[in-house]
């Protein structure tokens, strides 16, 4: 019995040339033809094949587009669509420019179906043996080999590219989502805890100003450059406890933001050194402007203070910890937080972790100490007794 007409697929010929070519009928029946692009016939046959699968599963055309877009140019249209602001931060945007310059060097030219995990996975360890170039006045200088997490960033961006393209039905698949690291990536976002010995250390060490952003942070778990720089001083309501955070990285961190008497004492100590200006953080440069960046006085703070370095945005992981650590529902926390997505706890469950083992070693540390004091209070007991007879 012969088959419907629509499950024909056939591999030819064209007159006057050696490359196979294929025809088939999509789900509509409609009938294509095209090249297969090879002189071989069990090739061409695969290809056929693939076609077919690919009719069957509903992504004919998800493939068919796929085929003829670069990756040039959809790196192009990801950043002008899904990455600049208002849909990311403009840093974010920064960022994302820097990896996709690599990648547009390594994979630009070639079609977005092309890419797979194989040659990912070379790029990969292809960039973990490079090294550091900077252009000096005698030409450029070789420095050390570039740092893994540089380049696990360059990675990320590619997967999430990847994934807007499945998304717009342009790939059938990520090919990221079957590939690993090549390298293990050390303190890899894996926030600190800040304990309050070490909270104070670093307050005694640094200006008031950072003081007063340390304060703030850790009683409000607001984000230091996306929300707490940029607030002017009508934001603050001190008489009901609150700030209004009108701009966040999120939908959700657009809120009111409850004061607790730590934080209101660091805002009131804000607004008496900020001057007359609206800004809460205002610029030391740019009289008209807001504070955009701590990185120098928070590195040489720790430095001080004699503190491993960690990211200030840390300080608001800190926050999270001592609320769920405290007791508080992890429900509650999220709202606290505003995050849209419960996960983040993964990461202060283990920052829980740390605090219990401070606190064990703490302990321990203690016991060791009294131990000695109390054997020869034990050993001096009896002739004490004998003494005293």
């Amino acid at each position: 019995m012969p088959r419907a007409r629509k499950y024909d697929g056939v591999v030819y010929r064209r007159a006057g040339t050696e490359i196979w070519w294929i025809r088939y009928r999509d789900r509509k029946g409609i009938a294509r033809r095209e090249s297969s692009q090879t002189a071989d016939w069990q090739e061409a046959n695969r290809r056929l094949r693939e076609r077919l699968q690919a009719r069957d599963d509903n992504l004919l055309e998800v493939v068919r587009k796929g085929e003829t877009l670069a990756f040039g140019q959809w790196a192009d249209f990801f950043l002008e669509n899904y990455s600049k602001p208002p849909v990311r931060a403009e840093k974010t945007h920064e960022a994302n420019e820097r990896c996709t310059k690599h990648l547009k060097a390594a994979f630009g030219a070639a079609r977005l179906v092309d890419i797979t995990a194989d040659s990912i996975d070379l790029y990969l360890r292809e960039r973990l043996r490079e090294r550091v170039r900077i252009k000096a006045k005698l030409g450029y200088k070789q420095l050390g080999a570039i740092k893994a997490t540089t380049i696990h960033q360059e990675f990320r961006v590619l997967r999430r590219m990847l994934n807007v393209a499945v998304c717009k039905k342009l790939l059938a698949a990520n090919p990221c989502s079957g590939l690993e690291f090549p390298v293990a990536v050390k303190g890899l976002f894996r926030p600190h805890y800040v304990a309050w010995s070490e909270q104070q250390r670093i307050e005694s060490h640094g200006p008031q100003y950072l003081r007063n952003v340390i304060r703030i942070i850790t009683e409000t778990g607001l984000r230091i450059y996306k929300e707490l720089t940029p607030i002017r001083k009508d934001q603050v309501d001190l008489q009901n406890a609150v700030v209004w955070i009108p701009d966040s990285k999120t939908p959700n961190g657009i809120a009111e933001v409850p004061l607790t008497s730590l934080a209101i004492e660091a805002f009131k100590s804000q607004m008496a050194i900020s001057g007359e200006g609206s800004f809460l953080f205002p610029s030391d440069r740019i009289p008209s402007g807001h504070q955009t960046t701590f990185k120098t006085v928070w590195r040489q703070t720790l430095r001080r203070a004699r503190v491993p370095y960690f990211r200030i945005y840390d300080l608001r992981s800190t926050y999270a910890t001592r609320l769920s650590a405290g007791g508080v529902a992890d429900e509650w926390v999220t709202q606290m937080l505003r995050q849209g997505d419960a996960q983040v706890f993964k990461k202060y469950s283990q920052m829980k972790l740390q605090m219990k083992r401070e606190a064990l070693e703490k302990l321990n540390r203690r016991a060791n100490e009294i131990a000695p004091v109390a054997a020869d209070v034990l050993l001096t007991a009896p002739m004490c007794t004998v003494a005293l007879q």
